[in-house]
């Protein structure tokens, strides 16, 4: 219907599954949506991109008139804020209370309109029981619900009481009277029990630490107990200094990741492609002879060849900041901070030294059933939560409650002309010929910027194999275009192998030369290698 909403819940509650719901809706009716989140992390839930790089803040505390000056001359900048009907913001209980001021505030400037956010819908969501944002030298920084414009946004309440992580009831209520800021003595003894209590599996459990000395140290113990050689990856990256710390800082991907076959590794980031998500368990069962790439095998059996990712913040058509890393990182161990968002089968966790409130929900809320739980033990601390979210918690509930009273009240009539009404009053024309055309010219003008592909399908919202596919497109086309990719072609050594395959089955099919290879490369890299070799046959 247009009006501003605060999508929140407990974990687990599906929140992230609603927006990519209410996104495809968007989509579908040709309304422009801005997918931000606080995290880079975050972001790749939805296929978006960080708040601080979609509004061009970047990692500034506050904006000079010089700083506004500077901004308003940006023609991608402008086109963000003037082409955008809605601004979703996910994981808000990580955004800094000035850093939401300061969107709102170029919002305004760039649309020339003093309503909050300058008249878009704003869509928030997160849960404020979750872990505070951190300010400068470790400090909490305020929650959104100190920023001076989130009293005027007239924002609707969306409180989802469903929860699908967990379908344990005992361990659901523990988590619940946590969250109610009062736990029972019976599930203080249920916790009680599960100190040291053994596992009924034969998969090693992730552990939870509240610091990274302690995590660091499980994972170097248990990596050094394998005999078997070691395997060094080392991150690369580009661009402007301080933005790559930021990035290194907020990547759960390690700089220098030392790996050996029978690690036990975690997937950082989501692939949808291959069906692992930021969470996803295995063990490094091998490397690739050509590649030396990891081979991961995970929970279902699969086996996985894992290829090296990258994380970047961007201003428009430029990248300002990149880091390159496989997604993956030592899982014997992990802090509960860089848990936030996981969903795990099985964990150990050591609350001992627990120093903030909301840490032991935020732990004990990534397991799945108290089945899959060890505890080494926790403090008074572990049990606590921030008591102004209490109060807090409950005034939106009875918010959402005093919403669903009065969609109630309105008939199924009356809910679709205001639906109709929205999407009248937001939709782009489509122009479907008109887009499929300057998608493939709009691929190589970003060639020509010499973008990876994920970059590519994530400046167009497109799939890499479309990109490639465009890639065939132009260069099969009759049209003299000059193209170079080399530069996206794989390592020397896995580009020679390819070729070899072409140079046996011919370049016509890519079937038979998948096969010779025995499914060692994907099709997009045989598509690459098989345009490379094309144009330089010409």
């Amino acid at each position: 219907m247009g009006e501003n909403v605060f999508l929140t819940g407990k974990a687990g509650a599906g929140k992230t599954y609603v927006l990519n719901e209410y996104i495809k809706y968007l989509k579908s009716k040709n309304i422009p949506v801005a997918i931000t989140a606080s995290t880079g992390i975050a972001a790749t839930h939805l296929g978006g991109t960080t708040i601080h790089s979609w509004s061009g803040i970047g990692v500034k505390d506050k904006l000079s008139d010089q700083d506004i000056a500077k901004l308003i001359r940006k023609s991608y900048l402008k086109k963000h804020y003037l082409d955008t009907a809605v601004l979703i913001i996910d994981e808000v209980s990580m955004l800094h209370a000035h850093q939401l001021d300061l969107v709102n505030q170029l919002c305004q400037i760039f649309r020339q309109d003093l309503r909050p956010f300058g008249g878009m819908q704003i869509i928030l969501s997160g849960d404020f029981f979750q872990l505070p944002p951190i300010g400068k030298n470790g400090q909490t920084a305020e929650f959104i619900t100190k920023s001076a414009i989130w009293k005027k946004m007239n924002l609707r309440i969306c409180y989802l009481q469903e929860q699908y992580r967990q379908d344990d009831a005992e361990f659901l209520n523990i988590l619940n009277e946590i969250r109610s800021g009062w736990v029972s003595e019976e599930s203080h003894n249920l916790l009680t029990q599960k100190i040291d209590e053994d596992f009924n599996s034969d998969i090693e459990p992730t552990k939870l630490y509240t610091h990274n000395i302690d995590v660091d140290a499980i994972n170097l113990v248990e990596l050094s107990k394998i005999q078997a050689a070691t395997k060094q990856f080392a991150m690369t990256h580009r661009g402007r200094k301080k933005i790559v710390e930021i990035l290194k800082n907020s990547c759960l991907a390690p700089e220098n990741l030392q790996l050996k076959i029978g690690a036990k590794v975690m997937f950082v980031k989501n692939n949808f492609e291959l069906k692992v998500v930021n969470g996803t368990l295995g063990e490094v069962v091998g490397f690739d002879e050509f590649t030396d790439y990891p081979k991961v095998k995970i929970k279902s059996g699969k086996i996985i060849s894992v290829k090296p990712d990258s994380w970047m913040i961007d201003e428009g058509e430029k990248i300002i900041a990149e880091i390159r890393q496989f997604p993956l990182r030592l899982a014997w161990a992990i802090t509960v901070h860089k848990s936030q968002g996981m969903s795990l089968d099985l964990a150990e966790v050591d609350l001992s030294k627990s120093f903030t409130p909301g840490m032991g929900y935020v732990a004990l809320s990534r397991v799945r059933s108290l089945d899959g739980l060890r505890l080494k033990g926790f403090n008074t601390m572990a049990l606590e939560v921030n008591p102004d979210i209490l109060s807090f918690d409950k005034n939106m509930q009875t918010r959402s409650s005093n919403n669903i009273k009065l969609l109630n009240k309105l008939s199924i009539q009356e809910c679709r002309q205001r639906h109709d009404d929205f999407v009248q009053n937001n939709k782009v024309e489509d122009e479907p010929m008109k887009k499929k055309k300057s998608a493939k010219f709009k691929t190589l003008e970003l060639i020509k910027q010499k973008l990876s592909l994920a970059e590519m399908a994530n400046r167009q919202g497109l799939r890499q194999n479309t990109i490639v596919s465009h890639l065939e497109k132009l260069i099969d086309s009759k049209t003299q275009i000059d193209i170079d990719i080399d530069y996206l072609m794989p390592e020397k050594k896995v580009y020679n192998a390819i070729a070899k395959g072409f140079d046996k089955c011919g370049l016509e099919k890519l079937k038979p030369v998948y096969e010779y290879l025995k499914g060692r490369y994907s099709y997009d890299d045989l598509r690459l290698v098989r345009l490379n070799l094309k144009i330089n046959s010409n």
